[in-house]
């Protein structure tokens, strides 16, 4: 029903080096699968999106990453969760440094792998991951001035 339906707003980066992408190895702790994901997770109140992308990385990989463009926005509604509906925008950026540092819980380890490994898992989080991927190779990009976030006062 409408009522039930629920919006989650994500954002994601493609980050290449190479020919390999930087993913994260992560237990989904509902289902406990090993699935394969680029570094992603929801947008916290007053961040804007590419605040919330850089920590993602940087929760997700020790990675700090530097968004240069903008990849698309995507969204997909899981076949088990249909009344929610996921709003990713996915950014294309830079590694800019490691740091040695504690992953998010859930996060088994940060991984560099090629397209071809990643279809060959068959564990890709959702289609998009794939998606996202393709897009990148594709040539696909956008300034990151396709983005206007009204400033907010705090």
């Amino acid at each position: 029903s409408m009522n039930n339906w629920q919006s989650q707003v994500t954002v994601a980066v493609i980050v290449e080096r190479e020919g390999k992408f930087l993913l994260v190895e992560e237990d989904i702790l509902e289902s406990h699968e090993d699935v394969f994901n680029q570094p992603a997770g929801h947008v916290e109140k007053g961040e804007t999106l590419i605040e919330a992308a850089k920590r993602e990385a940087l929760e997700e990989t020790g990675f700090e990453v530097e968004p240069t463009a903008l990849l698309g926005i995507y969204t997909y509604s899981p076949p088990h969760k249909p009344d929610t509906t996921y709003y990713r925008i996915c950014f294309i950026a830079q590694a800019i440094h490691h740091y040695e540092r504690p992953l998010d819980e859930g996060i088994i380890r940060a991984v560099w792998l090629t397209l071809d490994e990643l279809i060959a898992t068959n564990r890709a989080r959702s289609p998009l991951v794939v998606k996202c991927i393709q897009d990148y190779l594709r040539g696909q990009s956008f300034p990151l001035s396709a983005i206007y976030e009204h400033p907010t006062s705090q």
